[in-house]
């Protein structure tokens, strides 16, 4: 089963006596600021939980799987999740 933005909020409303419209207005806020670092380069660390970090892939020649033919793969821009140590250890029990 998946967790979706809507499961974190209504988490976060019962743990903390607050609606769930309010919530997930802060869910949002929060992922909305970890999206605006990464796409400015910066790397967003949050204790216990991770590291999130913004790599550049060059340029490099490819092959179309279809043709076969050679083409050219633009530059780009990558976000790696790099998790705490608390956080392997919780999901390795």
């Amino acid at each position: 089963m998946a967790v979706n933005t809507i499961d974190i909020a209504e988490r976060l409303a019962d743990a903390h006596g607050m609606s769930k419209t309010q919530a997930k207005t802060v869910v949002e806020d929060v992922l909305k600021s970890i999206a605006e670092a990464a796409a400015k380069g910066e790397e967003i660390s949050l204790n216990g939980f991770g590291k999130f970090k913004v790599q550049n892939k060059p340029a490099r020649e490819g092959r179309n799987p279809s043709t076969g033919a050679t083409i050219k793969i633009a530059a780009s821009k990558k976000v790696f999740f790099q998790p705490a140590k608390a956080l392997k250890d919780a999901v390795n029990g």
